[in-house]
């Protein structure tokens, strides 16, 4: 069966309702069970995250832009809504008693919505290119007259010196602000229109009312992506193979919780 089948292109307006914060466990219990129910089909989906994020790491560790190194792992939580489109249709076709091999997941491909859907990465792409721009900006104003020049020398002069201390306040607000503003305009959106079809507006319009409706809870949610994913981080990001295909489960999961 493919995805257009179960779409509803004509529905303008999706009814959001409020969750609880056990529903948050219970779509990570969820998103768990789908994960290890096969879990080494699901390694290819996510190998890439990982291993960029090993590069990433080796790149700007050996280069003059080691300073983006943190800003780089920080923001893999904006574009992580993109990487796990492929694991929403996975939690979709096994919650409807369909074949859940993993080949399914490139279905999205072939999305009725691949355009609406093609709008969000960008926006998302585009967020994370900005909060790059940011951190640099913060960077050099912080360390301009006296930057580090090694990895360790930046480590320790932001840990031990106000200017340090400044550049952690700020990035971490300024940061903030953006994963605030994504997972309010997304933590429902690409679901939604995986699952719905429609237009991007309308995606980010559903997502935005589902969040003013329990914002305390999805709150939570964002504070729970960021703790596994800086979980997952640790080993060099190895632990993504493993965090990043949860959360891609519990989210479409989250999501069948908060539209009606």
């Amino acid at each position: 069966m493919a995805i257009s089948d179960n779409i509803d292109m004509t529905n303008p307006i999706d009814r959001v309702r409020p969750i609880t914060f056990a529903d948050l466990w219970d779509a990570l219990r969820k998103g768990a069970a789908d994960f290890w129910e096969r879990p080494s089909h699901y390694v290819f989906l996510v190998v890439i995250y990982p291993v960029a994020g090993i590069l990433l790491a080796v790149w700007t560790a050996g280069g003059n832009l080691f300073s983006l190194l943190y800003p780089i792992a920080a923001g893999f939580a904006l574009i992580g809504p993109v990487a796990a489109l492929g694991l929403y249709e996975i939690s979709r076709r096994r919650e409807q008693g369909l074949d859940d091999h993993p080949a399914y997941a490139f279905m999205v491909l072939k999305s009725p919505a691949l355009g609406s859907i093609a709008v969000l990465g960008l926006m998302l792409a585009v967020c994370f290119a900005v909060w790059l721009m940011a951190a640099d900006a913060l960077y050099l104003y912080f360390f301009r007259h006296n930057p580090p020049e090694t990895l360790s020398a930046l480590i320790w002069a932001t840990l031990t010196t106000p200017y340090g201390w400044g550049l952690l306040m700020w990035g971490n607000l300024i940061g903030f602000c953006f994963a605030l503003f994504v997972l309010t305009t997304t933590v429902i959106a690409f679901p939604l229109l995986l699952d719905r079809g429609g237009d991007a507006l309308r995606a980010i319009n559903t997502s935005v009312r589902a969040v003013m409706a329990s914002p305390f809870q999805f709150l939570t949610w964002g504070a729970i992506v960021a703790v596994l994913l800086f979980i997952g981080s640790l080993p060099l990001f190895v632990g993504l193979a493993i965090v990043l295909p949860i959360l891609g489960h519990a989210t479409w999961h989250l999501y069948r919780k908060a539209v009606v």
